[in-house]
């Protein structure tokens, strides 16, 4: 340590610290916070990753691109879906008029589980929380009149995904834009599902069976398209610490990797087309340096154990949502800063695309208004505040940087208790995951609860105009709209057909060496719905139910 920095240190060591202050200074996970951060602090540099770096190098810790922002900004990519497909079409639509970039398709309850919009386990769900979508039909509506070659669409969902990709590229098909052309990515982070999101169609296994599939089949037919989005923000909005999200989100996207290995698929055919989903909390600095962590680990987990040569291979490229679990129905304009703070923690942490949450999401769906201000927070971001201009601005932070080693050190801490059950399906299994994550809800819940966490407007500053919110309503008459679409098809559709399809997905799903992604392609151009398809898989794979954490 340079004499400089020992006098910083001893200055703050007598000015700015005592034990009860201390005490009290902490990132969001409960991590400790020094009064201040010298050289000293910086992570060793090693011959092979120097501690900074540059943009575009490896490790890429500053950055997957040279020029990041001074070459192209993120892509701004507004998730929506509610009601049918018309709605959200014309959602789309208004979206696109305002600036968006890219598409981000939210689907509801009903189609996230696998049944269709008539199953009596979606009476009440259709349409509430996404669109819903359960034929063909309704993937071609959804898109209509946008161009599928030209804009990039990214779907969440993950149980059905394979299902709901089939649907999406046949309607593609149909409308003169081949497999090869579609770019946009589809989330279908299985083990993501079992351990925070909880919506799933089959036992793990073959559930994994179906993400190899995917990734296998897309690996040839679609070369812009990414097959797996490995979804940290929910594994966060379940009520992680970031550095579980960092971990857990980085354990399953390399037991992904492991199982296309095992399958003997060259690491350099699929790894450059898998990406990531990131939450961006409140907390600013720890989100950046939590996003700079996750690119070095996966560059370094890449290129060493498991020898990937192609360097697009090494690069992590994620789309960052900001919180939706730190918006409050309290004072629900306070969201409109929550989300900018945390939206230019994306931005400088260097994201990809981004969705920006609307203010009104605590009650209810977004409405116009809400989802225009949002993306307009994007905008100003972009264009006003001057953070674009230069490449990493927080690159060298003696903060910054001790509190990425930091966050680094900790993801490989649970790497290591991971393997030690036996890799992370095994981890998933016996519930580890779920355990850590339900206890670190719990404890943050506990600080709110004893006023420890300041939350505005709920357990501090509560006075204030909480006058009444206008929210965004779904239309009750829309689902009997949906299930009058849904037996439409059935009766317009070659039933013969249908069952031949059906038939076929059953028998490729009873033989281990098949690829499902050929059947199921033809069961969307028959027309069969999703439901029937999770059915008929389920007469083979069987059903999950969870065990208990507690």
């Amino acid at each position: 340590m340079e004499h400089g920095d020992d006098a910083a240190r001893e200055w703050a060591d007598r000015f700015a610290s005592t034990p009860e202050r201390d005490a009290s200074f902490r990132t969001l996970s409960g991590e400790p916070i020094r009064p201040l951060y010298t050289a000293a602090d910086l992570p060793e540099p090693r011959e092979e990753q120097p501690a900074v770096g540059h943009p575009g190098a490896y490790p890429f810790t500053r950055g997957v691109y040279p020029s990041m922002y001074r070459g192209r900004l993120w892509t701004m990519r507004q998730f929506a879906g509610f009601g049918t497909a018309e709605e959200t079409n014309e959602r789309f639509r208004y979206l696109i008029d305002h600036g968006q970039t890219g598409l981000s398709t939210a689907f509801d309850m009903p189609s996230l589980m696998g049944h269709d919009s008539d199953h009596p386990r979606s009476e009440g769900e259709v349409g509430r929380e996404g669109v819903a979508v359960d034929t063909l039909d309704d993937m071609e509506t959804l898109f209509a009149g946008i161009d599928l070659g030209s804009v990039t669409v990214s779907m969440t969902i993950n149980a059905p995904a394979a299902i709901m990709l089939a649907f999406y590229v046949v309607a593609a098909e149909r409308n003169g834009v081949p497999a090869d052309r579609l770019g946009g990515t589809i989330q279908t982070d299985i083990l993501k599902e079992y351990i925070a999101q909880k919506e799933w169609c089959f036992p793990i296994d073959p559930a994994m069976r179906l993400v190899g599939d995917m990734i296998e089949w897309c690996s040839t037919e679609m070369p812009r398209w990414h097959p797996v989005s490995i979804s940290g923000y929910h594994i966060r909005e379940a009520g992680s610490t970031a550095a579980q999200e960092l971990a857990f989100t980085l354990k399953d996207g390399l037991t992904y990797v492991e199982q296309a290995v095992a399958r003997g698929l060259d690491v350099d055919d699929f790894a450059p087309r898998l990406s990531f989903f990131f939450n961006a909390q409140i907390d600013f600095f720890e989100e950046i340096a939590k996003y700079r962590a996750a690119r070095r680990i996966w560059a370094r987990e890449l290129k060493e154990t498991f020898g990937a040569k192609d360097p697009r291979s090494w690069l992590m490229r994620f789309h960052t949502q900001t919180a939706g679990v730190s918006l409050t129905a309290q004072q629900p304009l306070n969201n409109i800063i929550r989300t900018a703070i945390e939206a230019l923690a994306g931005v400088l942490g260097g994201t990809q695309s981004l969705h920006t949450n609307s203010y009104d999401e605590a009650l209810a769906l977004p409405t116009e208004d809400a989802v225009r201000i949002a993306l307009r927070t994007q905008q100003i971001i972009a264009h006003e505040s001057g953070v674009t201009n230069t490449i990493d601005p927080l690159g060298g932070s003696y903060f910054v940087e001790a509190l990425t080693d930091e966050m680094e050190r900790q993801a490989y801490a649970y790497f290591s208790k991971i393997d030690e059950l036996g890799g992370m399906v095994e981890a998933v299994k016996r519930n580890y995951p779920q355990r850590e994550i339900a206890d670190a809800a719990f404890r943050l819940q506990c600080e709110i609860d004893d006023g420890e966490r300041v939350v505005v407007g709920v357990n501090k500053h509560t006075e204030g105009d909480d006058a009444a919110t206008e929210i965004h309503r779904i239309d009750p008459a829309l689902e009997r709209k949906q299930i009058d679409r849904l037996q439409g098809v059935r009766g317009r559709r070659d039933s013969a057909m249908v069952e031949a399809a059906l038939a076929t997905i059953r028998e490729l799903a009873a033989r281990e060496d098949a690829n499902l992604m050929p059947a199921l392609l033809d069961a969307a151009r028959a027309h069969a719905t999703e439901g029937e398809i999770v059915e008929s898989l389920q007469t083979v794979f069987g059903r999950y139910t969870e065990a208990p954490v507690f």
